[in-house]
This record gives structure tokens, C-alpha cells and sequence, in this order.
């Protein structure tokens, strides 16, 4: 009888008034004692709302019925391909949607769509996928902001390639922990080629001399980045730079002149195809000749070997880095040691080599003098000034003058 009086009232009421009275009804249908008649009823004029021409009215249903598992699943259903102002709470937190009808309004919805989607609580992998592939940028950033979503690690790459020339995306991916270094390196990347772009288009550089300070950027951003990878995550990284082009003579002695052994040792396994205790064995030959036979297997030019044997011998002579901070950045000392050795041996070291282990030891000098400044500065005075006036002792001359 009610539900007969409802139906004839909200013939003629105002949408206002439809949405308030269908909020009652539906919140009536899930906490109410209703009969089973009166609840066929009241399901029966909830469905027959779903056509009603007011999206306040369709949203009042969403907004009562989105969380709850025992709301009518075939109004939820039909809530959920319902325009987005009315579909984004069943989308964002109801638990009788199937994961597979989400890919799907994944896949054809808007931004609204996929960015309710991306915030639903404990989103499962194939949703953080889908997200991932097809998303738009706002939907991509709160898939990345929700800490309970299992987001793949294919799937933070694969939004770094297609997003992370975006600042916020790119801001949000570098918060994450559990970024891997390759995708972290990837986003370095953009953000050095948006840059050059930049500077380039501002006439501030020439296109030759800004893609080279990014790409020194980017080398220098490497080894930082390698400096805190460890394991499956260090033999990822190296995978990524040597099929983007990446692992060459110069980062890898770049890497080996900052102490960092790690990723000189993890360069030359991927590099030269063998194990790693078969690699360290050679790295650790004092004659030279398996480092020799080694640097041929992994690739590198003879020109070359003569300032990697220098380098090694200089990491032993000088000692390995304790901390990550000391693996980032070039020793000055192994630098110049090397340059030294490269420079008399003339006959083995080209001028591209010279080249570049000049512009090495020129960013570790300033490098070295940026940290001493900084360490003056910070360190606290020994001994207080005195700021007393110096006392004036008259010469013999002075009279002189006087007179």
C-alpha cells in the first residue's frame, strides 16, 4: 500500500523531492523489516526510478546502495553504466561488481570512470593493469596514490612510459618505494628531455649542447640511482640501460671511477654473458690479463682497457666506498690517477678518451670544492674573532707630517 502511494506521488514531485523520497526508499529496502510483497514492491519501484529523467534521483539510489553487498545487483549493474556523476560511488566501492566488468568500463569509460576504479579499496593486479594500459593521466595518478592497490611492477614501467613526461605522475612514481630502478632511471630520462626541450625552445641553449648536459645528467643520475640497487633490482636496471643504449664505456667507467663496483661488476656480467663469481675472478686478476680478456668479451674498444686497468688498480690502491652517499659522485684522486696514466701512455688512449676522463676530473674537482665549502660552512668556529679595535702606535714620521 505505501510502495502504491510512493509510485503515484513521485509521478508529479519535484526531483529534489524524487531523490529524497527514493533515499528513503532504498535505505527502507536494505534496514527495514519489510515483507517479502512489500519488498518485491519496493525493488519494483526502484527499478522503475532507474528511468526517471533526473540524475539526482539515480544518484541518491548509487549513494545509498554503493557499499553495501546486499543491495539489489541488478540495480547496482545498472547504476554502474549510468552517466559518470551517477555511477562513480557504485563504481568506487561497491563489492558486487566482478573484476571483469570493471576492465571493461576501464577500457571504455572517461577519465571519472577509471579514476572511481583506481580508488576502489584492495584493487586487485588485473584492474591495476588495465588502469595502467589505457588509463588517462588523473586516472593513472590515483592508481598510483592508492596504497591498496597490488599495482605490478610492469605496471609502474609501463605507466612511466606512457605518463611520466607529466610532472604529477612523474612526482607520484618517485615517492613510491617500491619503485625498481629501471623504471625510476626512465623517468629521469624524460625529465632530462623534457628539460632540453625546454631550454632548447627558450634559445637558452643550442639543441647539440642541451641534449649533452642531459645526457650527462642522466649518467650522473644513473650511478646515483645504482648507488641503492641491490640484486634482482640491480640486474633489472642494467637490463634496462643495455637495451636502451645506455650501458657504454663511458657510464660503466664512470660507475667504476665512483667507487661503485657493484654496477661495474653487474655491467660486465650482462655485458660479457658469464657468471658473476666468474667475472669478479677476472676483475680481481693483478696481472691484468683477465680484466683484459674480460673488457674484449663484453665489447669495449682496446682504447679502453689501458684506463679500466688504471681505474682498478686505483679502486684497490685508494679502498672501496663505505656509504652510498660516496659511490654517487667521482673520486678526484682515482680520476686524476688515471687521466695521469692515460696521458703518458699516449699510444692506447685516444682523444676521445682523454676527452672525457678530462671533463671526469673536472666535475670531480668542483664536486670535491662544492663539499668543502659546505662542510666550512657547517662546521662551528674553533676559535671566537676579536672584534676589538687594533690600539694606533704613532711612527716617528708622524710628527713629520704634523709639522
Amino acid at each position: 500500500m505505501i510502495v502504491r502511494q510512493f509510485i503515484s506521488w513521485v509521478r508529479t514531485a519535484l526531483p529534489g523531492e524524487r531523490a529524497e523520497a527514493t533515499r528513503a526508499l532504498a535505505r527502507a529496502w536494505l534496514v527495514s523489516d519489510l515483507s517479502e510483497d512489500d519488498r518485491a514492491a519496493a525493488e519494483g519501484a526502484l527499478l522503475m526510478l532507474l528511468d526517471d529523467g533526473s540524475p539526482l534521483v539515480r544518484r541518491a539510489m548509487a549513494e545509498i546502495f554503493a557499499r553495501s553487498p546486499d543491495a539489489p545487483p541488478a540495480i547496482v549493474q545498472a547504476l554502474s553504466v549510468d552517466q559518470a556523476t551517477v555511477a562513480l560511488p557504485i563504481l568506487e566501492h561497491s563489492p558486487l561488481l566482478l573484476d571483469a566488468d570493471l576492465v571493461d568500463l576501464v577500457a571504455t569509460g572517461c577519465a571519472e570512470v577509471q579514476g572511481a576504479i583506481a580508488r576502489r579499496a584492495a584493487l586487485p593486479a588485473s584492474l591495476c593493469a588495465a588502469i595502467a594500459e589505457v588509463g588517462q593521466p588523473a586516472a593513472t595518478l590515483e592508481l598510483i596514490e592508492n596504497a591498496d592497490a597490488a599495482l605490478p611492477t610492469f605496471s609502474l614501467h609501463r605507466i612511466a612510459d606512457r605518463h611520466g613526461h607529466l610532472a604529477a605522475v612523474r612526482e607520484a612514481l618517485l615517492a613510491r618505494d617500491d619503485l625498481p630502478s629501471a623504471t625510476r632511471l626512465a623517468l629521469v630520462a624524460k625529465l632530462s628531455e623534457t628539460l632540453a626541450q625546454f631550454v632548447t625552445a627558450r634559445n637558452w641553449l643550442s639543441a647539440d649542447r642541451a641534449t649533452r648536459l642531459a645526457a650527462e645528467a642522466t649518467e650522473r643520475s644513473t650511478v646515483t640511482i645504482a648507488a641503492r640497487s641491490r640484486g634482482e633490482d640491480m640486474r633489472g636496471l642494467v637490463g634496462h640501460l643495455r637495451a636502451t643504449g645506455q650501458l657504454n664505456a663511458g657510464l660503466i667507467l664512470r660507475a667504476l671511477l665512483s667507487g661503485n663496483l657493484a654496477l661495474f661488476d653487474a655491467a660486465l656480467v650482462e655485458l660479457s654473458g658469464l657468471p658473476q663469481s666468474r667475472v669478479t675472478a677476472l676483475i680481481d686478476d693483478r696481472g691484468g690479463a683477465g680484466l683484459t680478456a674480460l673488457l674484449t668479451r663484453a665489447g669495449f674498444p682496446p682504447s679502453t682497457f689501458g684506463a679500466f686497468r688504471a681505474a682498478v688498480e686505483a679502486l684497490h690502491e685508494v679502498g672501496f666506498v663505505g656509504s652510498i652517499e660516496g659511490m654517487v659522485r667521482l673520486r678526484r684522486r682515482m680520476v686524476e690517477r688515471v687521466l695521469t696514466r692515460c696521458e703518458l701512455d699516449s699510444s692506447e688512449a685516444t682523444e676521445p678518451l682523454l676527452i672525457l676522463l678530462r671533463r671526469f676530473s673536472t666535475e670531480s674537482a668542483r664536486e670535491e670544492a662544492r663539499l668543502f665549502c659546505d662542510e666550512l660552512v657547517a662546521s662551528p668556529a674553533t676559535e671566537p674573532l676579536d672584534h676589538k679595535p687594533l690600539a694606533y702606535e704613532p711612527f716617528e714620521d708622524d710628527a713629520l707630517i704634523a709639522a
